[in-house]
């Protein structure tokens, strides 16, 4: 067995700003970790995992490699990462290195998107193709969301019995199914015939339109819109449905959401990771990750959700709740962050209050999923968390109120509903 990660690249994390200025988007910390690694995590569990191949086109990228060094050290797995020309893709990329995917003669593999959050069903996706279908077939995780959500989503109808997929839609315009693709697939070798087939046609309409201006490259294959409609009811496609908690990471609000979801899921299988209430510690309430080296006041409060960097620092009396800090942070004395995702190296001063308005899905509705909202509607900007960029610097006794900093500003006043540029 192989997987495969795809972690996209640079132009597509804009909705991630300020964050993806700092780090390519993969490696921003999620509950403690960097948000490919709980990917990496769930394949190295699979048993008979020979290689875990990243696919994307950032640039070589020495916070990647080092990550990538680390990882392969702690997971005991070879980890690399292919680097594409431009951007091919869902499916061009793997087209692209279909013989790397292919060298070894793995039986199967997984494509991973990077941007979900998820507890990777994995072992139990391939056991229910063993199950259904022949070992030719080709399995796609599927969850359930609410009607009108799953309109933003890939949609699946599925025969009720063998699961096999009938028809897909991305992101149709009318209600088509509940059951929701969660970019998260198995797939054979054989799947390398599919995708070639839309490559040769897509060659072949090139060359027909021979005045396209000669941007569009034939290459660029999307595995949802160009393979999966047309590979729906020829039998070969199944989908898994899966109960197990999973989200989109678009926005950086979703990734206080995502954080949310792993932490919760720590206390199964990393219950180390957690913070406990001791004596002369913080007050932890609910889950909490804490790095070893952030240094704490034992008289904060923090949590429920919260994840606190490396090397930050929390003073007396600060009171921190459904919130990222990431490292080199400090937060003096008294503070209050809420729903809010601190940045490297920012500051925020005695008595100063950050907030931000959660864009949690409908807590009453089990199949609702985060809205991926845009950061603008009707010319104002969306109440959303607040997020402060890299080495941003809050004076003492303002209030930041649903507001977006961009790195190294030095703010001197309270702020509501801005972006500060």
């Amino acid at each position: 067995l192989k997987a495969v990660i795809l972690i996209g690249g640079p132009q597509k994390g804009t909705r991630f700003r300020p964050l993806s200025f700092e780090v390519p988007k993969p490696l921003f910390p999620v509950a403690g970790v960097p948000m490919v690694q709980h990917h990496i995590e769930a394949c190295a569990k699979v048993p008979g995992m020979k290689e875990i191949l990243l696919m994307g086109f950032y640039q070589p990228h020495e916070a990647l490699s080092r990550f990538l060094v680390s990882a392969q050290q702690e997971f005991r797995i070879p980890i690399r990462y292919l680097q594409e020309y431009a951007a091919l893709g869902t499916g061009g990329g793997i087209y692209h290195f279909r013989d790397q995917i292919l060298s070894g003669g793995p039986e199967a593999f997984f494509v991973l998107n990077a941007d979900v959050c998820s507890e990777f069903p994995l072992q139990a996706m391939l056991d229910f193709r063993q199950q259904h279908g022949d070992v030719h077939s080709f399995v796609m995780l599927g969850t359930t969301a609410n009607r009108t959500q799953a309109l933003n989503y890939g949609c699946i109808v599925a025969n009720a019995d063998t699961h096999e997929v009938l028809h897909y839609v991305e992101k149709p315009s009318t209600f088509v199914s509940e059951i929701i693709n969660c970019g998260i697939y198995l797939f054979t070798p054989a799947i390398f015939q599919h995708i070639g087939d839309v490559f040769q046609r897509n060659q072949q309409e090139l060359v027909l339109e021979e005045n396209s201006n000669g941007w569009q490259r034939a290459e660029v294959i999307r595995l949802e819109q160009d393979v999966f409609t047309a590979l729906a009811g020829s039998g070969k496609l199944y989908v898994y449905k899966t109960d197990g908690f999973w989200s989109q990471i678009k926005s950086a609000g979703s990734a206080i959401y995502a954080s949310r979801l792993y932490l919760n899921q720590y206390s199964q299988c990393h219950p180390e990771r957690l913070a406990q209430n001791k004596p002369g510690g913080p007050i932890i309430r609910g889950n909490v990750y804490i790095h070893p080296t952030a240094s704490i006041d034992s008289t904060a409060v923090l949590g429920p959700n919260v994840s606190i960097g490396k090397g930050v620092t929390v003073g007396a009396g600060v009171r921190v709740r459904e919130s990222i800090v990431l490292h080199g942070a400090s937060l003096h004395d008294h503070t209050c962050v809420l729903n809010t995702i601190v940045g490297w190296d920012s500051t925020i001063g005695r008595w100063a209050r950050v907030e931000g308005t959660p864009s949690d899905p409908n807590p009453n509705d089990p199949y609702a999923k985060i809205d991926s909202e845009t950061l603008f509607r009707d010319g104002r900007l969306t109440p959303s968390i607040t997020i402060l960029g890299c080495s941003v610097t809050i004076p003492a006794e303002v209030v930041i109120l649903n507001s977006i900093v961009l790195p190294h500003k030095e703010l001197s006043r309270s702020y509501k509903n801005q972006i500060i540029l």
